[in-house]
């Protein structure tokens, strides 16, 4: 079994319940000094305190079995407002909010995410009229094969 197999499932055994789930793990570095970087999310978010629970029981268990031999950094965080959608489930969790979908051809849909079905999404895509400011709302469904990105607007207003 390859390292990244046997750390997801260290991590999975030790998420504190149904809600949370794996986004990534990447590790980075020599075998000198590896970072190994698991990315968390939940339904209703993740906080700091449960990333510091996971980070605990996992670096405990790697020590414990002896996974890792060599000088290593383990950074259990949640995604970034910055990261990009990768689950499905992440969608989900999403709905209601502003996304910009960048697709296969490289052009960017911005809109509201109303829908998420097991092969597409749907949202309230704005669409900009030529010569003017108006911007148009019509409904857009988007198939998660040509999504290329799709990452979540932050509103300060």
């Amino acid at each position: 079994m390859k390292i990244e197999e046997k750390l997801l499932a260290i991590v999975e055994k030790h998420l504190p319940g149904d809600d949370l789930f794996i986004v990534d793990l990447i590790i980075t570095g020599n075998s000198g000094r590896q970072k190994i970087s698991i990315i968390v999310d939940g339904d209703k978010g993740v906080d700091i305190d449960t990333c510091a629970l996971i980070s605990r029981k996992v670096g405990d268990e790697i020590e414990e079995g002896n996974i890792i031999s060599a000088a290593y950094v383990l950074e259990v965080s949640s995604p970034g407002i910055d990261q990009p959608l990768k689950l499905k489930r992440q969608y989900y969790k999403n709905i209601g909010r502003k996304i910009s979908v960048t697709i296969e051809d490289g052009s960017q849909i911005n809109g509201l995410l109303k829908e998420v079905s097991d092969d597409s999404i749907i949202l309230d895509a704005e669409k900009k009229e030529k010569g003017s400011k108006k911007v148009t709302i019509e409904s857009r469904q988007i198939a998660f094969t040509d999504i290329r990105k799709t990452n979540v607007l932050v509103s300060f207003k």
